[in-house]
């Protein structure tokens, strides 16, 4: 899948961007999520986020590219695991049936540098149209707060609100968001 909006062009991720994707990742996680969070928690955060290499190995992650650089990056899974990287406790690789479960947006993260220009939006239809692909009648994802903004704006619900305890005792608040796509349809 080729997606091209303005100078912005969607392709799927592949192997040889993982060291570009791991830095933007920790670029993004240190300096958006200051906003949100205190320094501690922005740090507790490091352990349950980051890059999911089994979504590259499925085909469902993407990068945004703005000219010759990655902007943005995210994708979709479906996997039971809401949300983690290849180093977080609790994943599960077990397949979901689109039939009765919810597919799930992941790992989405948005350089600093290249906010506010659509690449959060421009990862978002790119899931939910493969998604809707597969057969999935819905999404759902585990939304820091500082993406909350985007996906209510792009017509996600809030489900639930819940931590992710880390090591050092902080707990991380994420919200479970989800959305129909016959909606988005």
């Amino acid at each position: 899948m080729t997606i091209t909006s303005a100078r912005l062009h969607l392709r799927l991720a592949n192997l040889e961007d993982v060291p570009v994707l791991s830095s933007l990742m920790t670029v993004a996680i240190r300096d958006l999520l200051a906003g949100f969070l205190p320094p501690e928690g922005v740090q507790a955060s490091f352990e349950i986020m980051g890059l999911d290499t089994q979504l590259i190995l499925d085909g469902t992650y993407f990068v945004i590219e703005d000219g010759d650089e990655i902007a943005g990056c995210g994708g979709w899974s479906r996997r039971a695991t809401l949300f983690g990287g290849d180093h977080s406790a609790g994943r599960d690789a077990a397949l979901l049936d689109p039939a009765t479960d919810a597919a799930r947006v992941r790992a989405m993260y948005t350089h600093p540098a290249h906010t506010r220009k659509g690449v959060g939006r421009l990862v978002l239809e790119a899931c939910e149209a493969a998604a809707r692909a597969e057969g999935f009648a819905r999404v759902e994802m585990a939304a820091t707060m500082g993406g909350v903004p985007l996906y209510r704006a792009c017509g996600y619900e809030d489900i639930e609100p819940f931590t992710a305890k880390t090591s050092s005792g902080y707990e991380v608040p994420l919200i479970r968001m989800g959305k129909s796509l016959a909606e988005a349809g």
